[in-house]
Order: C-alpha cells, then structure tokens, then sequence
C-alpha cells in the first residue's frame, strides 16, 4: 500500500516551531507576557499565538513599551487590535520614569534607549518570568547571536557568553527568583518571511506600511516623518513624497523609504530585491556605533 508523504512548506515549518515555542512557554513558566506595540513583527507573534491556543483565549497579556513619540496611526491600531481580539493590554510608558527622575532625557537622542529602563519596570512591577519579542536573526548581527530562550540577569542585562545550547530544538528556561527569559518565537523569519506569512494569511497592518503620501525630511540619508515629534533642524525643508515605513518605532528615529507598494503581494516583491536589513536602512538609533544594539541588550534592551 502506498504511503503519502506529508511535507510543511517553508512558512509552514516557521509557524509550527513558533507555535510550539508559545506552548513550550506557557507550559513552563509562570507569569509569561506578550511585548506588543502593533508593528509587524508582533502582529505576527499575536497572529501566531492566537493559532497555537485556539479555540482558547491567550493564556497571557499583552505589554506595549511607549515612548510617547509614536505614530498616532499605530496607537490607534494597536488600541483597536488588542480589542477586536480580546486581549489584555498593559502599557508602561517611558515619560512616567521621565516624570518621577527615574529617566533623563537628552532630546537630540531620542528616547529608544530609554525603553530599557521602562521595560525592565513593566518586567519586575508585573513579576514576569517570560517575555515574548519579535526579534529576528536577520535584522542585526547582535540579535544574531541571541538564543530562542534569552537568560537574563536579576538586572535584566544580557550577557552573549551566557548563551544556553538549543539542541534539537529544547528550551532551558530554568531561572532563579528576579531573572527572567526573553522568547523570539520569530528568531529563524526574515523579513521577507514576515510578509509572505502576511500575505499568506491576511495579517492586518497599521497603514503606515504601505505606500502613502506625507511631509518628510531629509537626514543622515534618511527620510523621517515630519511629525509633532520631529524638531526640524536648520536647512531641513518639509516636502511631500510617496513612501512606507519597513519597521515602525518611535517617529523621531524611525525612517520611511519611497516605495509605491501598497499591497502586501507588491511589498513582497518590493522586500526580495532589497539587499539592505530594515533596521540598516531606516532606524536611525542603531547608526550609534558599530556594537550600538549589542551594548543596548547588555543594558536589558529588546
């Protein structure tokens, strides 16, 4: 008698250790939460999720990690999105620490790097021992080094020599009391995964990922929103051009590229052709130094 084979395909093979991944969390840990802030890598992560536990609800919250300089247009969907799916939503916000002296803010910088310590407060206040991201290898040399299950210290520092083995696909999350374990469900996607899984299965996304018209400036040979957020320096000329955003972050960092994709099949190929990661081509806080994002996740960063 003839057998049939059964073989996944390549995004099918992505999403069955994904789903895996949140099952092998949510069996093991405690106090596991969803880092969420409506971008596409963790609209991703809540589509996948809402698959590995259905017909349950998530067996976990949501937490977004505001800076206060984000998009309106994404506050918006991630507001709408955390209620058409019934979810739970924490925010803790960064201008709070600014507010009680936790933080100092230095205005030429931004306020990325100040998530870390915002972050590290949601982790501990909630007493979370797991916390999912939507990091991937293919974004940064930095994040291409990190695990599926991350250690962090009782700080929340990241340390790359500590890196537990994951052979076969098993998962060390032992932890002692005050250290907790960063998860990348989406840790082997590329970008170029990421939106042929959209397409595929019809993940909704902010606006701001397809082609539209608005005021940009020019800087650093990037093109930045021209927002309430953004102090338009000396020379800098507002002017109108068709772009989208590859990643979406804080507005003052955060770049667009000119693009007239505006579908999610148009993206697709749009992405293929690109020979530049997006966090390379458009996030101006990781052009700090060579080492910038590695530095940053030692901190206790994404």
């Amino acid at each position: 008698m003839a057998t049939q084979a059964y073989e996944l395909s390549h995004l099918g093979a992505l999403e069955a250790e994904a789903v895996h991944v949140f099952r092998e969390v949510a069996a093991t840990f405690e106090r596991p939460v969803l880092l969420f802030s409506g971008g596409k890598d963790s609209m991703v992560m809540l589509h996948v999720a809402a698959k590995a536990f259905w017909p349950a609800p998530l067996p976990f919250p949501v937490m977004h990690v505001d800076t206060g300089h984000n998009f309106d247009e994404v506050i918006r969907f991630r507001d709408e999105t955390v209620e058409r799916r019934g979810v739970r939503l924490l925010v803790v916000s960064v201008q709070d620490d600014i507010d009680a002296g936790r933080s100092v803010e230095d205005p030429k910088a931004g306020r990325n790097r100040l998530q870390t310590a915002t972050l590290l407060r949601g982790i501990r206040e909630n007493g979370f021992d797991a916390v999912f991201g939507g990091a991937r290898r293919d974004e940064e040399k930095a994040r291409a080094k990190e695990r599926v299950f991350s250690f962090r210290d009782e700080f929340g520092q990241w340390d790359p020599r500590r890196q537990r083995p994951e052979l076969w696909n098993l998962y060390n999350g032992r932890h002692r009391k005050g250290e907790h374990i960063r998860v990348f469900p989406l840790s082997n996607w590329t970008e170029l995964d990421i939106w042929q899984y959209v397409e595929a299965e019809d993940v909704t996304l902010p606006s701001l990922y397809y082609a539209h018209r608005r005021p940009v400036v020019q800087r650093d040979g990037m093109l930045l929103a021209d927002t309430r957020f953004l102090a338009v320096g000396e020379g800098e000329v507002p002017y109108p051009a068709t772009v989208r955003f590859r990643t979406i972050g804080d507005a003052t960092c955060t770049g667009c590229v000119e693009s007239a994709a505006s579908s999610p099949a148009e993206v697709v190929a749009e992405v293929a052709a690109t020979r530049v990661t997006e966090r390379g081509a458009t996030r101006a806080d990781d052009r700090i130094s060579e080492a910038g994002m590695e530095d940053r996740k030692k901190e206790g960063y994404f």
